[in-house]
C-alpha cells in the first residue's frame, strides 16, 4: 500500500502541530519518523492512522483520498509505545480481539481466529505462551502480542508509535533486528515513530526527519547521516562539534589561522564549521591544523573519548580515537576533520534549511 501525504496542516487549539507536510511513502517501505519532542511526528503518524483529522490538506491510500475515512475503514495496524493489551484477556485471545470485534458478516468463525493467533504466536517467537496474561509476560514478549495482534487484522499499513520506548537499552536493540527481519518476511508498508537516531539508522529504508511541524530531510540512513543538508539535520543525527569559523576568498579561517579543508560554492563571511568525532584525525603540528587543549580523555567502548577547548571561545570539540591509539593525549593536540559540513552563519535557526548551503567534503 502505497501512502501519499499532500500538503497537510494540523492545528490544535489554533496551535499549528504541521505546517504543509508532504509525503510519498512507498509500498512495502519501511519509513521512520524521527525528530525531537514536539517536531510532529506523532501528530503525522495518528493522522496517517485515522486517530486525528488534518486541518488541511489530504492524505491517500493508494489511490482512494483516505482523509475522510475512519480508523476502521483505513484497516490500519497500529503499536502503541504502552503495549496497550487488555490485562484481563490471555495472548491469544489479545491476538484475536481485532477479528472478534469486526460486524459479524466480516468476523472470521472462532477456529479460523485461534488458528490465526496460533500462526501469529509463532510469527513472533511466542509459541507456547498463548495462555498467559500480560503480567505473566517481560516486557519485550508484550510488545511482539502487540505487534501480533496488529498483524491478525491484515491491515493495509503498519503504524508503530515509538514501539521500543519503554524497553531497556539490550532489548530495543534485540526487537530492533527482529522487526527488521519480520518486516522482511510480510512485506507490510510499515511506518513507526522514534526519537532515537540509532534506532532510525539501523531499521529504516528512509527517514524522514522532523522539526517543528516541518519536513527538514527526507532519505536513506547513508544520505541522512553522511550528506545531511542544514544544520538541524547534521547536529540531531549523531554526536557532533561545532566551531565558529570565516570564509574568504576559498579559505577557512578559525580564530584567524587558515585551516586546510575546501569550501567550493560557499560565499565569504562568518560560517559554522560542524563535524563528528569519529571524522576528526589528530596529526601533527603544522600550517593548517586546528590547535586544542585537552582537557579530558575518557573511555566509550572500544574507543576513547579526547575532550578539546579549542580558539580565544574556548570551543568544546570531542574527538573519538581507537583505544590503542599511540598519540600522547595530553597538554596540546592538532587536528583536521575528515568528514564536516560548513554552513553559513545565517543558518541559525533549526527551521533555516532552505538557507544552509553545505560545503563539499
Amino acid at each position: 500500500m502505497e501512502i501519499r501525504i499532500r500538503n497537510v496542516r494540523k492545528e490544535f487549539e489554533r496551535y499549528p502541530a504541521l505546517h504543509g507536510v508532504s509525503l510519498d511513502i512507498h509500498s512495502g517501505e519501511l519509513i521512520a519518523l524521527l525528530g525531537p519532542s514536539g517536531s510532529g511526528k506523532t501528530t503525522l503518524l495518528r493522522l496517517i492512522a485515522g486517530l486525528e483529522w488534518p486541518t488541511e490538506g489530504s492524505i491517500f491510500f493508494g489511490e482512494d483520498d483516505a482523509s475522510s475515512m475512519n480508523v476502521q475503514e483505513r484497516n490500519i495496524g497500529f503499536v502503541f509505545q504502552s503495549y496497550a493489551l487488555f490485562k484481563h484477556m490471555t495472548v491469544a485471545d489479545n491476538i484475536g480481539f481485532g477479528l472478534r470485534v469486526r460486524p459479524r458478516g466480516a468476523r472470521p468463525p472462532s477456529a479460523e481466529i485461534r488458528r490465526r493467533a496460533s500462526e501469529l504466536l509463532d510469527l513472533v517467537q511466542l509459541s507456547g505462551l498463548e495462555s498467559r496474561f500480560p503480567a505473566q509476560l517481560s516486557g519485550g514478549q508484550r510488545q511482539r502480542v502487540a505487534l501480533a495482534r496488529a498483524l491478525a487484522i491484515e491491515p493495509r499499513v503498519l503504524l508503530l508509535d515509538e514501539p521500543f520506548g519503554a524497553l531497556d537499552a539490550k532489548v530495543r536493540r534485540e526487537l530492533r533486528q527482529w522487526l527488521r527481519e519480520l518486516h522482511d518476511k510480510t512485506g507490510h508498508t510499515t511506518v513507526f515513530v522514534t526519537h532515537d537516531q540509532e534506532e532510525a539508522l539501523e531499521l529504516a529504508d528512509r527517514v524522514v526527519v522532523m522539526s517543528q511541524g516541518r519536513i527538514e530531510q527526507v532519505g536513506t540512513p547513508d544520505e541522512i547521516y553522511d550528506r545531511p543538508n542544514s544544520p538541524f539535520v547534521f547536529s540531531f543525527i549523531g554526536e557532533t562539534s561545532e566551531l565558529p569559523a570565516s570564509v574568504a576568498d576559498g579559505r577557512v579561517s578559525i580564530d584567524g589561522q587558515s585551516v586546510d579543508i575546501g569550501v567550493a560554492g560557499v560565499a565569504d563571511g562568518a560560517a559554522r564549521l560542524l563535524m563528528r568525532p569519529n571524522g576528526i584525525d589528530v596529526v601533527e603540528e603544522r600550517p593548517g591544523t586546528i590547535a586544542g587543549d585537552v582537557i579530558a580523555v575518557r573511555r566509550s567502548g572500544g574507543w576513547r573519548r579526547v575532550e578539546l577547548l579549542i580558539g580565544a571561545g574556548r570551543h568544546r570539540v570531542e574527538v573519538e580515537l581507537p583505544v590503542d591509539a599511540t598519540q600522547n593525549l595530553t597538554g596540546r593536540l592538532h587536528i583536521l576533520p575528515r568528514h564536516w559540513q560548513l554552513y553559513p552563519a545565517v543558518a541559525l535557526s533549526q527551521a533555516s534549511l532552505g538557507a544552509s548551503l553545505p560545503a563539499t567534503e
